[in-house]
């Protein structure tokens, strides 16, 4: 029996994606555009967040290469047979899957999207994803073509926001909201991390699955920090249990359609020693200021120098651990980041409409020094044409968030 290589399967029928057919070809447009800018008759896109972004389909790649080809008249994703027909069904283009019978059946099935079309002489790849071994393979195929890095160009396209993205990002700002609630309910001296943050994301999955019926389901996730495990924003829930005088950092993330975004605020339990209320405050006075600060046609790295200015004068500037925040869109923990929208000293970015951005100071005090932690607030902000809009409303500081359950 000869198994084939690659093939097509349309088993079942599309399903409804989390955008409009509209907003994906306005997506690939853009993205051919970029292409005739650069002279590019092909792109080869294997991100998890570009191939999302532009078709739809969020893919599970267990070690296995997954990608999206886009020539000037042609977009197909490509896929494990491992998948069968689920990227079809939740890709709004063509798609083609390759076997595991032969080694390098993935790039059997590039060329083969392209066909008896003339073999492309220029080619754009994410050189901030690709792996080399994938970029030689590629080479090999491709002998005459000439690759260039897009990676950069995609960023940016994806930076500005539709009205349709900022549609699901601020349907996720109310949901981590609702997360949020339900961590601070589960609030108790005894309880342990680990059951809180089951329970904040458990209330945001069903949210979730309740708001987008038609939606997969995966990657919401709370982290819920303690004591000492709140030094580090990203530090994973453990099963410490909770004592009264904790410092706390609740942190929801609910995710729709690969889709960020995420509430962070710090939080005491049944009471706050005098330590840490000044530097809770501290940090609570630079969130209010770069709240502010966060307008059309404000710089980034300007915003960052303003702010560690005020908390140079509030004694705490060295306690800073990380930049004031970032982009929304489609990002997650595990793939995807603007790094051209960031709220750093070393980014010159400009803000401007339909962006979303995050203000998230942070300051983290040592074991051994008064008022020792980590503090953060983190909101979301959609930059409009005079001003921005705030879209989480759950309230930070010690007057709404020293817990006495």
């Amino acid at each position: 029996m000869e198994r084939p290589d690659f093939f097509e399967l349309k088993n079942g029928d599309k399903v409804k994606l989390p955008f409009s057919k509209q907003e994906y070809d306005q997506r690939v447009n853009k993205l051919r555009s970029v292409m005739d800018k650069n002279n590019l008759d092909m792109v080869i896109l294997t991100s998890m967040h570009n191939v999302a972004y532009y078709t739809g389909f969020i893919y599970c790649s267990f070690g296995r290469p997954y990608g999206c080809i886009v020539t000037k008249n042609k977009i197909s994703t490509i896929s494990a047979n491992i998948d069968a027909s689920q990227p079809w069904r939740r890709s709004h283009c063509d798609n083609v899957i390759y076997t595991d019978w032969k080694r390098d059946n993935f790039l059997r099935a590039i060329v083969s999207i392209i066909g008896r079309d003339e073999p492309p002489k220029n080619i754009g790849l994410e050189y901030d994803n690709i792996t080399i071994e994938m970029r030689d393979k590629l080479g090999s195929i491709f002998t005459f073509s000439v690759f260039s890095d897009i990676s950069k160009d995609l960023m940016k396209l994806r930076m500005i926001k539709s009205n349709e993205e900022i549609e699901i990002i601020k349907n996720g700002a109310r949901i981590a909201d609702i997360g949020g609630e339900e961590i601070v309910k589960n609030i108790t001296e005894g309880n342990t991390e680990i059951e809180v943050a089951i329970a904040g994301r458990d209330k945001m999955e069903r949210e979730i699955a309740k708001s987008y019926p038609d939606a997969e389901y995966m990657d919401t996730w709370v982290w819920f920090q303690s004591g000492i495990n709140t030094d580090g924003a990203h530090n994973p829930k453990t099963n410490r249990k909770l004592t009264k005088g904790d410092i706390l950092s609740l942190n929801t993330f609910p995710m729709i359609s690969g889709y960020y975004t995420a509430l962070e605020r710090t939080l005491f339990l049944d009471h706050a020693d005098d330590a840490s209320y000044k530097a809770w405050e501290a940090n609570v006075k630079v969130h209010k200021r770069g709240l502010e600060l966060i307008k059309p046609g404000a710089k980034c790295s300007n915003i960052c120098h303003e702010l560690n200015e005020l908390f140079a004068e509030l004694g705490y500037l060295q306690y800073r651990t990380f930049g004031y925040g970032h982009s929304f869109g489609m990002l997650s923990h595990f793939y995807g980041r603007e790094a051209g929208l960031e709220l750093r000293e070393d980014i010159d970015t400009v803000l401007e409409e339909n962006m979303v951005v995050s203000m998230e100071p942070m300051i983290m005090i040592p074991e051994g020094n008064p008022g020792s932690g980590g503090y953060r607030e983190h909101d979301i902000l959609v930059i409009g044409k005079n001003g921005a809009e705030n879209i989480t409303k759950f309230p930070f500081g010690p007057e709404h968030n020293i817990i006495k359950n």
